[in-house]
């Protein structure tokens, strides 16, 4: 498992030459089927971000993001950061902010949501928006 914040600013190199493309900025994930669907990353020598899309990955390590290819998906979904967002439960409990996301580098899987008062598990994800998460109510 890793942690989102673990990823942010990882090197983000080619896989066929280890060219250095930028680093990792952010991941985009779909809450519905609770998987990292695409990752931003911020230009080498600018301030450029391209999204690629989770397929375009090679490896996500502890030292680097490998990429297959820097092409940019035909349609790239909203983003919403997830740390700093409140979460909201589907009766419209508060249950504190997302502190960090742990997920599964090989797949792409979010494990869990870390929140100042314990983990939530990805299974209780039902929707994401700019405004909020929304889980399950426990």
């Amino acid at each position: 498992m890793m942690l989102f914040s673990e990823a942010q600013g990882l090197p983000v190199l080619t896989l066929d030459e280890a060219e250095e493309v930028g680093a990792l900025k952010s991941l985009t994930v779909d809450a519905v089927s609770g998987v990292v669907t695409h990752v931003r990353v911020r230009g080498r020598h600018s301030r450029k971000e391209t999204v690629l899309a989770w397929g375009a990955l090679h490896a996500v390590g502890p030292d680097a993001v490998l990429v297959r290819t820097t092409a940019g998906p035909a349609e790239v979904p909203p983003h919403h950061e997830l740390p700093g967002l409140r979460i909201l439960t589907e009766t419209g409990d508060t249950l504190g902010t997302v502190q960090d996301v742990a997920f599964e580098p090989e797949t792409g899987r979010v494990e869990a949501i870390v929140t100042a008062h314990g983990d939530l598990p990805a299974d209780r994800l039902l929707g994401l928006g700019d405004y909020a998460l929304v889980v399950r109510a426990a």
